[in-house]
């Protein structure tokens, strides 16, 4: 059934044996989502040429889905106001499933009823709104926009006919593609009489009926990029007049006023002018437009997110690094350390031992110069001892040679203390200087880190509220599985009760009757259609009537 009414509204010639051929492994339970998606493909979007109807085709999806989703609390719109929101919903949503409206959309088109109703923006009440539904969800469904708009929470004050011819007007604009629309006088070709006709702007063509339920037809202009259209000079009693200049036919037309004359003339031009340079309608344009925005926004957070990536790898990296060159500092610190405490145990060392010689040569100095007065002494005193005097004096001979040996060998101890003075007085200013660049090098590197230290904070700072939204998105893709799984179930159910249902009404006569694939048997032709009954329904329906005629007789 479904099949069938897709092929009647799309104007696609319905194929039976293809559907018996493509489910012919399913004849004993209902068709799944994935067993219909590629038949549906296939046999009938492929065939689609764009010459249907499509305010049908929506009025038909619209049937299937709004039973079942459609809030039952009372609201302050029409079934076929929220039929006109649901369409609305489709053109502005994103490409992709399951289908939302982002905030902006949302904006755009709360603006566009505010503005058909006459009323103010109320700009802080929608961002109010827009923060409470960005930290729970990334859009709305087509359910929700409806009990949004339905709610009257950004309508109040308003009428429900007010709401309704708001609706309309939107919907007349964004779906039916009407530019403009309204009451003028058009002067006849042939009788040359003028008559009041409502005229309906569009991309490409003006109609012109005789009241606004476009009902009766009356003709159209057809518009092209060689249109023209120009103001008239008042004349034959009629005001506001202005012309419209196609290749084959003018048409003379009188506004109501000098603003509507304006404002026609004025759209006119502006319609003529899209279509010699090729572009769509504004609305279409301008959705293409804050799509593409939208896009390029979320290319730009999506490189920015990639570059703090890269930055804190690059901390990471550079941390490390750190980490490196303060364990070598630390290191040779430790080092420099070790080196200088040796130095100093050595230089005492040194100075200890060179104060025990000092001392030990004075004791002998002093012990000598005793010695040489005793021997004075003993000189003057034993003269005659000249055997005793010269054996004492070749002793004090040799205890002189002794005493200029020990001269020249503390000359050469005082030199080599001297130069190794010397040495270690270079070697301190040496460490000296090396501590010094030591300690720059330290105190630098502790300004790095710490700048370091305050970049990588505000980046772990950004990198966990970037967490925190793709925790967020991860938790609202969950919700929309599972809703998926619930509609998904719904529809295996409604398909059950269809079938029992389609088995009741088989035994009622009139015109309810489901559109069902037709037999293989040759086709006849009723008043209700092709394939509408067999022939031996309409035997027993032919003896039903005629006894039914007879009774009445």
């Amino acid at each position: 059934v479904l099949s069938h009414n897709l092929c009647t509204v799309l104007n696609v010639p319905h194929d039976p044996v293809a559907l018996e051929e493509h489910f012919r492994d399913d004849d004993e339970g209902p068709v799944s989502n994935q067993g219909y998606m590629p038949y549906l493909n296939k046999f009938i979007l492929e065939k689609v040429q764009g010459n249907f109807d499509k305010v049908e085709f929506n009025r038909m999806c619209w049937t299937l889905c709004a039973k079942k989703n459609l809030s039952k609390s009372p609201l302050l719109i029409s079934d076929e106001d929220a039929f006109k929101v649901w369409v609305i919903f489709n053109f502005l949503s994103e490409d992709k499933y399951p289908l939302i409206i982002v905030p902006e959309e949302i904006e755009y088109l709360l603006k566009k009823l505010t503005e058909a109703m006459g009323a103010g923006w109320q700009q802080e009440q929608f961002d109010h709104y827009k923060i409470a539904l960005n930290t729970s969800r990334e859009g709305l469904s087509a359910w929700e926009l409806i009990d949004l708009i339905g709610s009257g929470q950004f309508s109040k004050g308003m009428d429900r006919q007010t709401v309704s011819m708001a609706i309309n007007e939107v919907f007349n604009e964004l779906i039916l593609d009407v530019l403009k629309q309204g009451y003028m006088l058009k002067k006849g070709h042939k009788r040359k009489n003028w008559t009041e006709r409502w005229f309906v702007l569009k991309p490409n063509i003006i109609s012109y009926y005789v009241s606004e339920d476009l009902k009766d037809k009356k003709g159209d202009i057809i518009l092209d990029g060689n249109c023209c259209v120009e103001a008239l000079p008042d004349k034959d009693g009629k005001k506001c007049l202005f012309l419209i200049k196609c290749l084959d036919k003018s048409f003379e037309i009188s506004a109501s006023d000098k603003k509507k004359k304006q404002e026609w003339i004025q759209a006119i031009q502006t319609t003529v002018n899209l279509l010699r340079v090729g572009s769509p309608p504004p609305h279409k344009e301008a959705r293409q437009k804050r799509k593409e925005l939208r896009q390029k926004l979320l290319a730009e957070q999506e490189e920015l997110e990639r570059q703090m990536k890269e930055l804190q790898t690059a901390n990471e990296n550079k941390q490390k690094e750190l980490e490196t060159v303060r364990k070598q500092l630390e290191a040779a610190a430790a080092r420099a350390a070790e080196e200088e405490k040796k130095r100093l145990q050595t230089q005492v060392e040194l100075q200890d031992r060179f104060s025990l010689e000092l001392e030990r040569e004075k004791m002998v100095r002093q012990k000598m110069e005793e010695q040489v007065a005793q021997k004075s002494s003993e000189l003057e005193q034993y003269l005659q001892r000249v055997r005793e005097l010269e054996e004492m004096y070749k002793q004090l001979q040799e205890a002189l040679e002794d005493e200029k040996q020990a001269r020249q060998d503390e000359e050469t101890v005082r030199k080599l203390q001297a130069r190794l003075l010397e040495e270690e007085s270079a070697k301190r200013a040496e460490l000296e200087k090396w501590h010094l660049q030591q300690q720059q090098t330290i105190q630098m590197t502790e300004a790095e880190k710490q700048e370091l230290e305050n970049q990588r904070m505000i980046k772990e700072q950004a990198l966990q509220v970037a967490m925190q939204q793709l925790e967020q998105l991860e938790l609202e893709r969950k919700e929309a599985l599972e809703q998926y799984e619930e509609v998904k179930k719904k529809l295996e159910t409604a398909a059950n009760k269809t079938k029992s249902w389609k088995d009741k009404v088989a035994h009622h006569e009139g015109l309810i009757r489901l559109i069902e694939p037709g037999s293989k048997n040759p086709h006849l032709i009723t008043n209700w259609g092709p394939a509408a009954f067999t022939e031996a329904e309409l035997k027993q329906r032919q003896k039903s009537w005629k006894g039914k005629k007879a009774t009445s007789e």
